[in-house]
């Protein structure tokens, strides 16, 4: 196993020092992305090559490691692989689904469904916001936002401002209303898939997170257009099978629950299997048109060919980087000086400041980081004497993972390359929701952010009498 092989402190090495460089400089690439035109997996994919390789030097050219520490790169290798390949299943399976609910014209009929009901611009806003809150525990942060994300664009119809503004208020309400649920983001999985969190707890973040959304949606409100949508040239008309469609999607979600909850399974068997149910009824399909006509075709090859693939890119390039920076044992280090409070800034500083890191790198690798840092363990027998981190015993308490469970869920919404549902609605909403309009309303968003933390404090912290 990973944790059996030894670890040297590189972080002083040439070879770890570049590679640190080479992340920073990736990431920069990402951040100017609307303004040098390049896709955002290209620098990050491009940098993770580079620094396994100068894992591998390291580890190669030091005095001390031998055959011990060398010879296992692609042990090392292979486990940051499997981390990535557990996340793009999952996410591959539930964008596969979206583009099948949307070939099915159900994301048009709820856009038909708003401006049938007369609703102004801004109240459209405040129901996809809802509905991005109140749908992310149970879809996930990353589904409800490509959900909403796209039927904010249909109503919008070019309406930059309106579709800036509400793209905006969507990513926050899904990465607020994910946080409070085992399933509602990537980040609480991993958390409650590492057992750091029993289930029932993550539920005392309900009232943190609703904070968390509403304090930037109400000053977001006055900043969008007071028009209304632009009508309807036509009916639309669901097709058929699109009842079949959806009820296949939720019991994929409820699948991959029970795969966890009940049998212990990675939650991305549950996600494959699910879709085995709509490979499965494509197949029953097509034969029906073929012996009867009276169904159209279902190509399911063609929903997977509109995955998000920069989107699954750029993942697989920042988990593989954050992964080769673990291996330098940089991430060791970070436990020390952040963790421990003899040494460090502590715990509460150090889970704050981590939400704030993640709206930067992304709070997916970023969450993945720390539970490779592991502050609820002494991480010195993971390494050789004198690495970074050796000797460091601050466990955590249930309130600081609820802590930094909030803050790199909510956190990653300060900047839209944050999170899952920010990157992908970048995607979705391309040339309307970017990088630089996203940061028009960081001040309302840290408000936001900032409020949640207070109350989470104030509801939830031990040593606060009742």
């Amino acid at each position: 196993m990973l944790s059996e092989l030894v670890r040297f402190d590189l972080t002083g090495s040439t070879p770890g020092l570049i590679a640190l460089g080479i992340f920073v400089f990736a990431y920069l690439l990402v951040v100017f992305e609307e303004r040098l035109h390049m896709r955002k997996s290209k620098p990050v994919v491009f940098a993770a090559g580079v620094i396994w390789l100068l894992v591998a030097i390291a580890y190669g050219s030091h005095p001390e490691s031998g055959e011990l520490a060398a010879n296992h790169m692609e042990t090392r290798v292979l486990h940051h692989t499997g981390e990535y390949g557990a996340l793009f299943l999952f996410l591959m399976v539930a964008m596969t689904y979206i583009s099948a609910i949307a070939h099915h014209n159900v994301f048009l009929w709820i856009n038909g469904w708003l401006v049938s009901r007369g609703f102004s611009l801004r109240t459209v806003f405040w129901v996809t916001g809802l509905l991005s809150f109140l749908i992310s525990p149970i879809a996930d942060n990353l589904t409800t936002a490509l959900l909403m994300g796209t039927v904010v664009v249909a109503v919008g119809k070019g309406n930059t401002k309106f579709i800036s503004a509400a793209c905006v208020n969507v990513v926050v309400a899904a990465n607020a209303g994910g946080a409070f649920s085992p399933f509602g983001d990537i980040t609480t999985l991993m958390v409650w898939a590492k057992g750091k969190v029993h289930t029932e707890l993550f539920f005392t973040l309900v009232l943190p997170s609703l904070v968390n959304w509403l304090i930037p949606a109400a000053i977001m409100h006055f900043m969008v257009p007071k028009g209304q949508p632009e009508p309807m040239t036509k009916e639309v008309e669901l097709k058929q099978g699109w009842q079949v469609v959806v009820g296949l999607f939720l019991a994929t979600i409820a699948t991959a629950v029970t795969f966890h909850a009940v049998f212990h399974l990675s939650p991305f068997l549950g996600m494959t299997t699910g879709l085995g149910y709509y490979m499965i009824y494509a197949w029953f399909r097509n034969l029906r048109h073929r012996r009867k006509g009276d169904r159209d075709p279902v190509e399911f090859l063609d929903n997977v060919a509109e995955v998000e693939w920069d989107t699954m890119l750029f993942f697989f390039g920042v988990i593989m980087c954050v992964g080769g920076l673990q291996e330098l044992t940089y991430l060791q280090a970070a436990s020390e000086w952040m963790f421990d409070p003899e040494q460090g800034i502590g715990p509460d500083a150090a889970n704050v400041a981590i939400g704030v890191l993640s709206a930067i790198i992304d709070n997916v690798p970023v969450m993945f980081a720390v539970l490779g840092m592991d502050p609820s363990m002494d991480i010195a027998n993971q390494v050789v004497p004198g690495v970074a981190g050796s000797g460091l015993h601050t466990p955590m308490a249930d309130f600081q993972w609820l802590l930094i469970t909030l803050t790199a869920g909510t956190g990653g919404s300060l900047l839209s390359v944050g999170s899952a549902a920010g990157v992908a609605l970048m995607g979705t909403a391309h040339g309307y929701y970017t990088f630089g309009r996203h940061m028009k309303f960081l001040p309302a968003i840290a408000a936001g952010y900032c409020g949640g933390i207070l109350l989470h404090y104030l509801l939830n912290y031990p040593d606060v009498p009742a």
